[in-house]
């Protein structure tokens, strides 16, 4: 006796077509929260948790991209000047970035970005654009993005809505 299938017909992309609303650049946050390099550790504090994110990027008097300050950055502050008894008003953003920053390509695949996301355990990727910083990518961007793709064979579609 034979097995049989109970998956149905597949559904192919026909042939030419492009998945354009699937790029990184359709989904990644344009409008950010960025800090300067001389910006104090206190006050970046003091915006995460004011608008409940959890790091961004860095930028120069050009909007280009130099670091990426996080929560766990701060803490490390925090931690550092507890231990040392060292006051914390003095400490700057570059002090405690991270200057070697991997960006994403804004004309990735959201779901290429997914495995990157995997591989480096980041929990947030710059867009550069000509060297400037044009928006950043999220783990929740790409689940946001995986929503609104069809769940039968996951090709694109037009974007709807903006959930958030």
């Amino acid at each position: 006796m034979a097995i049989k299938s109970f998956q149905g017909a597949r559904k192919y992309p026909e042939k030419g077509t492009a998945q354009l609303s699937c790029r990184v650049c359709d989904y990644m946050t344009k409008d950010l929260i960025t800090f300067r390099a001389d910006q104090k550790i206190i006050e970046v504090v003091e915006i995460l948790i004011k608008h409940k994110i959890s790091g961004g990027p860095v930028v120069n008097e050009h909007n280009e991209l130099v670091g990426i300050i996080s929560e766990g950055d701060c803490l490390k502050q925090i931690s550092e000047s507890r231990y040392y008894n060292m006051p914390m008003e003095n400490d700057t953003v570059e002090k405690r970035m991270v200057k070697n920053v991997e960006t994403l390509d804004g004309n990735m695949n959201v779901f290429d970005a997914a495995n990157v996301f995997l591989e480096s355990k980041h929990r947030r990727f710059p867009i550069l654009e000509n060297g400037k910083l044009v928006g950043q990518i999220s783990q929740k961007d790409i689940l946001m993005a995986a929503l609104e793709m069809k769940s039968d064979n996951w090709n694109s579609t037009t974007r709807t809505s903006n959930i958030g």
